[in-house]
């Protein structure tokens, strides 16, 4: 973390989410930070991502906060005087606005709520990417922010696997989740074509790893990660010395964002338009939505795969790796999802 200044004024960011959270909201909190350079920043988020937001660069301390879900933490532990400011990341309404306004800031930044009509704000919009969300919250209140300023420094860790081809089937619901079996067969065309593959997984998600590495062959020393969540450093490390990442719409699909890694990312049931990478033709991004091109089709948290995630097929997937890896190999149409980002699969196939 950085090392702020004593006495220094404090501001107070919510944003109790994920790892992917975090990622996407790099450029608020870049913006705060150039807005702010003698205030003292601090993240109200999960303990697991101490190691994340320092990473970052634009955090000087972690103040742990979760809550089941997505949900809005029930309290905050803050000690000391007020915050100069609070900004309200983590999403829109009364519980997280009323969290922060029980902590007295002298400013509060959030969207305008009918359940809290003495905060001011800009109006919230369903349909916005989450990076752009958060910079037009803040530009509203007068600080100047790009939500394509995203990028996190590569760590001094050295890659465990420089050069792999990094595949994680996980995600923290089943409806995101493509089945193992898709991507064993990817990781093992990739194997076949003479690269190196890693088998990626967050705590609980050993099992599942360790099937896909076992299906497409590959010996157990190729799956990082299981037992607990990957340091992230190492993980970090991982993911900006490797030849591509194969991910779900997930955590490390936004790190390899943020690190400038080549990505093939696989959306159902929320749209990239959402949540997906920028644009950028070193990310491929993979959609099959349905006839009416809503933003938010299908459940996030679904117990199921979602059925536009299961419309993407292993052809699919191992034609868009290998144009990743084999510059002019494989096809795939311009979309109009992710604006200059190579999107294939637009519609589903009748």
């Amino acid at each position: 973390m950085r090392t702020a200044e004593a006495h220094s004024p404090r501001v107070l960011v919510l944003r109790a989410l994920g790892l992917g959270d975090l990622l996407t909201a790099v450029p608020a909190l870049r913006a705060l930070r150039r807005h702010l350079p003698h205030h003292e920043i601090v993240l109200a988020a999960p303990a697991r991502l101490e190691q994340a937001a320092a990473a970052t660069g634009l955090v000087d301390r972690l103040l742990p906060a979760s809550a089941p879900g997505r949900a809005v933490p029930a309290e905050l532990a803050w000690a000391g005087p007020a915050p100069d400011l609070a900004v309200d990341l983590h999403g829109n309404g009364p519980p997280s606005h009323l969290l922060l306004q029980r902590l007295g800031p002298r400013r509060l930044f959030a969207y305008a709520h009918s359940g809290t009509p003495d905060i001011p704000g800009p109006v919230w919009r369903e349909d916005e990417h989450e990076r752009e969300r958060w910079c037009r919250l803040l530009a509203w209140y007068g600080v100047r922010a790009d939500p394509e300023d995203l990028s996190v420094p590569a760590p001094a860790t050295p890659s465990p696997a420089p050069g792999a081809v990094v595949v994680h089937p996980g995600a923290d619901a089943a409806a995101r989740c493509w089945p193992p079996e898709r991507f064993a067969a990817v990781a093992r065309e990739v194997r076949r074509s003479g690269y190196g593959v890693v088998v990626t997984a967050g705590a609980g998600e050993g099992a599942l790893a360790r099937n896909v590495a076992a299906r497409a062959g590959l010996p157990p020393e190729a799956v990082l990660g299981g037992d607990g969540d990957v340091p992230f450093d190492r993980l970090a490390a991982l993911v900006a010395g490797a030849r591509c990442v194969v991910v779900g719409d997930t955590g490390l699909a936004h790190l390899a964002t943020a690190l400038g890694t080549p990505s093939v990312v696989l959306f159902g049931p929320v749209a990239p338009r959402l949540w997906g990478p920028p644009a950028d033709t070193r990310h491929r991004v993979l959609w099959h939505p349905d006839g009416d091109d809503a933003p938010r089709p299908g459940d996030a948290h679904g117990r199921v795969p979602d059925e536009r995630l299961l419309r993407i097929t292993v052809a699919e997937v191992t034609e868009a790796v290998h144009g990743l890896l084999e510059p002019g190999r494989g096809r795939g149409a311009r979309g109009g999802e992710v604006p200059g980002a190579l999107t294939t699969g637009l519609r589903a196939r009748g």
